[in-house]
């Protein structure tokens, strides 16, 4: 008895001490990009254009270009993935065929998003012949967050007691007016989860926008999807790796990853003040 207490007490240290390690290093990341980045946030960085290859100016155009990206692509991918959830879950028949949906959308859950990115250069912007452009770039970017979307939208579907479907159903209601009315509201502040990881996810990616979507410079805004974006995670990564003064220019990197880091964090405040919001008013 004393041997297992024992063991008990060092598996709980040891996943203790193990999740104070993950925290300490996430802390460490951000008092680095706060306390590097701070001194270069500034009006002008803010709202000013990139000027000297980005050694000079501000990343106004970026953080609009990020927003256009992450706009675009929340209109694709969540409707489409709390359809396709609600039809797997409240439609589709239990067969093979749907396991085998099932498990190729968890699969693509954990596929790079290098490869989502040729994948979008190949079918959007070669294919369709979009171009490099920001519907591509959204639409590459959808692709990716889909399976996180509608794995998220499931389970929070599935949680939703079947009592609640069976007292719709027998007082008349059709199966639509049942998810509609009775399912929908109570399962939204799961689907809403799925979502804010998608976001985030999409927000920070590098890869899929690199070969569907951005530029490092633009004389002037996007006027239209066909047009190129610029995004932070892109001018992020040409500033550390591509600038011939990656030294001289820390500031400007550390400025740009803590805008970044505030930009992610804001999509996902929104989202979750509006699940706290949803689940407030469902309650079951």
């Amino acid at each position: 008895m004393g041997s297992k207490r024992t063991g008990e007490k060092l598996i709980y240290w040891i996943m203790r001490g193990i999740t104070y390690l993950v925290v300490i290093f996430i802390a460490y990341i951000l008092i680095d990009i706060l306390l590097n980045g701070l001194p270069a946030i500034s009006w002008e960085f803010l709202t000013g254009d990139p000027k000297k290859s980005g050694a000079e100016g501000g990343i106004f155009p970026a953080i609009l270009g990020t927003l256009f990206l992450v706009i675009g692509t929340i209109l694709v991918a969540l409707p489409l993935g709390m359809f396709s959830a609600i039809y797997l879950t409240e439609y589709a028949k239990q067969s093979k065929f749907t396991q085998t949906i099932r498990m190729a959308i968890v699969t693509l859950a954990g596929v790079p998003s290098i490869v989502f990115g040729l994948f979008g250069l190949g079918l959007f912007v070669v294919a369709l012949d979009f171009g490099s452009s920001m519907l591509a770039g959204s639409l590459t970017l959808a692709c990716m967050i889909l399976p996180t979307i509608i794995v998220a939208s499931e389970e929070a579907l599935k949680a939703v007691p079947k009592y609640m479907r069976e007292g719709s159903l027998a007082l008349g209601a059709t199966k639509w007016e049942t998810i509609y009315k009775n399912v929908l509201p109570y399962a939204l502040p799961g689907m809403l989860t799925g979502a804010i990881l998608g976001i985030g996810r999409a927000a920070g990616e590098t890869a899929p926008i690199l070969l569907t979507a951005a530029a490092f410079f633009l004389p002037e805004l996007p006027s239209s999807v066909y047009d190129q974006v610029m995004a932070l995670p892109y001018h992020l990564y040409i500033l550390a790796t591509q600038h011939p003064e990656a030294q001289k220019i820390l500031p400007m990197q550390y400025g740009t990853a803590l805008v970044l880091l505030f930009l992610v964090i804001g999509l996902n405040f929104v989202a979750i003040v509006l699940r706290i919001k949803v689940r407030k008013k469902y309650k079951w």
